[in-house]
């Protein structure tokens, strides 16, 4: 098999379990947790909040662009299609006039936010590399099926436009208006889950540092509040039309 079709056929399977990266980046952190030594950051406090406050930031920034490219998106673009790659119309402009992969590049910083969280250096470069290695065979095989579907059109798109790193030097306004109802329908999930994933950081960390089992109140209160967020918004696209909107997916 030729290294195109390879490179192709890994990328679509890893776009059908791309999913399940949550799940192992969670596990690989219990390793990581267990044997850094946290004795630096707990004799420098204030270096201890300023790395929280920016691993946060970091994780709400990849939110922010996850909702910005789902929420300006046509029905039948960007979508959760988990099989395989569907798309019936080819998204330029916005923020996919800036970067073409806005959704890795959101997910990139929402779950690199925890790893910050985890304060090991080389757990994060490890992370980043897995996730490069990881995201570019599923980016390689997409952009693939887009130059099938739309030809010469996707060509001049993706010669301008880079696809990870944004540039604003050819930023076109998007046409469709943003939508928060969109917004909250798909991503409420992805959101529970980055509050979930700070709070299984700090709750292995106490445990693995003070030898016992250390459930805080704060835990209960972030992890009660990020489920009943998912389970309210779940319940409102499911069992309710106050979510759902004509042409968005």
């Amino acid at each position: 098999m030729a290294l195109i079709h390879s490179l192709e056929n890994s990328g679509n399977h890893l776009f059908r379990y791309r999913g399940q990266l949550p799940v192992m980046l969670f596990l690989l952190s219990i390793p990581a947790i267990f044997f850094t030594d946290y004795a630096w950051i707990e004799a420098n406090p204030t270096l201890e909040k300023a790395l929280l406050v920016f691993a946060i930031v970091t994780s709400f920034s990849g939110q922010v662009i996850r909702s910005i490219a789902i929420g300006t998106s046509n029905k039948y673009t960007s979508g959760r299609n988990t099989k395989e790659q569907v798309a019936e119309a080819l998204n330029t402009k916005g923020i996919y006039s800036v970067v073409r992969h806005p959704l890795y590049l959101g997910n990139f910083f929402m779950w690199i936010g925890i790893v910050v969280y985890v304060y090991n250096i080389w757990f994060f470069l490890c992370v980043g590399l897995l996730f490069w290695l990881y995201y570019e065979r599923i980016m390689f095989a997409e952009e693939r099926f887009l130059e099938r579907k739309f030809g010469q059109d996707y060509l001049d798109w993706s010669l301008k436009v880079p696809a990870f790193v944004p540039s604003f030097k050819h930023y076109l306004k998007s046409t469709i208006a943003f939508s928060l109802k969109t917004t909250f329908r798909r991503e409420y999930s992805g959101i529970t889950a980055t509050v979930i994933g700070f709070v299984f950081v700090d709750f292995v960390r106490d445990w693995c540092t003070k030898g016992a089992v250390q459930w805080e109140l704060s835990h209960g209160i972030w992890l009660l509040s990020a489920l009943l967020f998912s389970l309210v918004f779940r319940s409102l696209k499911h069992y309710t039309n106050l979510l759902k909107e004509e042409d968005r997916s």
